[in-house]
């Protein structure tokens, strides 16, 4: 405890030296310049680098208080920023989705008019079976919307499938490229007629099959329009399934058999035109598909 209080005392009696010093130093500094001799030799020696240093000093803290403001500002900015850039791709991403969705309305519009002849309603997708592919899948508007089973639905540039169950707010919709999908159809080129099969494995490659094609003089060419025909019993006729990718003679040489690309992209399906009259109320027949 003794030897601690006497180092207490004797940095008490150094900071009291030291500060006298520096009184001293800058009595001999005011003085410097009018006292000549010893004095004015002693104060160029000590006080003047002292003070050079002190000045160094005061600059150096002056400036760290500058880049501290700085710094200080321009985190403020920087953060201010951020918020407008969150801002921006909010308002872009916005902007898109509004964007695409114009362009899926336009397609819409655009199929509504290649069928006129026809009453549509539109309707959204609320849901679908497991899968990258829409082979069945759940749309928002039922009988309450005269919505009925059988009728044609639409989307992209022609056939998307038929509807096989309805709710009142809700109906169920099978795709042209689901396995258990058969339809009548036939080449806009030659009118020869054709089944267009579903196959959910096969749509891996983009196409879905057609068979039962007579194989006849009539070309039927890679890039000819398949459309449903004239004696299916529940697709209205003239509705675009897709255009021929392939085209073969089958082992019997007596039909023909190939691909087909769908004219609808059955992994992004949103929005749909469902067609409120059933081909057995334009015949006035109720016949199995």
């Amino acid at each position: 405890m003794k030897k601690k209080n006497q180092m207490s005392h004797t940095n008490r009696y150094i900071l009291l030296g030291l500060s006298i010093f520096c009184v001293l130093m800058m009595v001999l500094s005011s003085f410097s310049d009018k006292v000549g001799g010893p004095f004015k030799t002693v104060a160029n020696v000590t006080v003047i680098p002292l003070q050079q240093g002190m000045n160094q000093i005061g600059g150096w803290m002056g400036d760290m208080k500058d880049n501290f403001s700085t710094m200080k500002q321009l985190k403020s900015e920087n953060k201010k920023l951020r918020e407008q850039v969150d801002a921006l791709t909010t308002e872009n991403n916005y902007l898109q989705e509004e964007r695409y969705e114009f362009e899926r309305l336009q397609e819409l519009y655009k199929l509504d008019q290649n069928y006129a002849e026809y009453e549509k309603t539109a309707a959204h997708v609320i849901g679908k079976d497991a899968g990258n592919w829409f082979g069945t899948f759940t749309i928002d508007k039922g009988s309450k919307d005269g919505i009925e089973v059988n009728m044609n639905v639409l989307a992209g540039s022609g056939l998307v499938g038929i509807v096989t169950d309805v709710g009142p707010t809700w109906a169920k919709v099978r795709s042209i490229i689901d396995d258990s999908s058969n339809i009548s159809a036939m080449a806009i080129s030659t009118s020869d007629t054709c089944i267009v099969s579903g196959d959910m494995a096969l749509m891996g490659t983009g196409q879905i099959a057609f068979s039962q094609m007579e194989n006849n003089d009539n070309v039927v060419a890679v890039g000819d329009q398949i459309v449903t025909s004239y004696i299916s019993d529940k697709y209205l006729q003239g509705i675009l399934i897709g255009s021929v990718s392939e085209v073969n003679v089958d082992s019997n040489n007596l039909t023909r058999s190939g691909y087909i690309t769908p004219a609808v992209d059955f992994k992004n399906i949103q929005e749909v035109l469902v067609i409120t009259t059933t081909k057995a109320e334009l015949t006035g027949e109720n016949k199995t598909e």
